[in-house]
């Protein structure tokens, strides 16, 4: 089993896989390949999106790609981000819609 460097094309991690999950990951999301953390979050952007309209996988995968496009300079912000904006939402929080920017100290 052959594995590879895949880098996520949301936030700009870079993980090791095998080709076939590559592969695998790819089919699910419209031919980007997404790493664990961004593919939960489309699921749940998916999931919470009848609301906003969305009509299917590659909306939500927009909206998750936009969202990551503001905090592109730091992968790790990002994460982390995109993970407190995830617990706010199944935690029940609604306030997490608009999350800003961590201040710069």
């Amino acid at each position: 089993m052959e594995v590879d460097s895949a880098t996520c094309e949301c936030c700009g991690l870079r993980e090791e896989c095998t080709q076939e999950y590559i592969t695998q990951v790819k089919a699910n999301h419209d031919g980007k390949w997404l790493c664990g953390l961004c593919a939960e979050a489309v699921r749940d952007e998916l999931k919470h999106g009848n609301n906003k309209g969305y009509d299917g996988t590659g909306d939500a995968l927009k909206a998750h790609m936009s969202f990551c496009r503001k905090y592109k300079s730091n992968p790790a912000v990002q994460v982390a981000d995109g993970m407190r904006q995830m617990l706010r939402r199944r935690s029940g929080d609604h306030s997490a819609a608009s999350v800003s920017p961590p201040s710069k100290k």
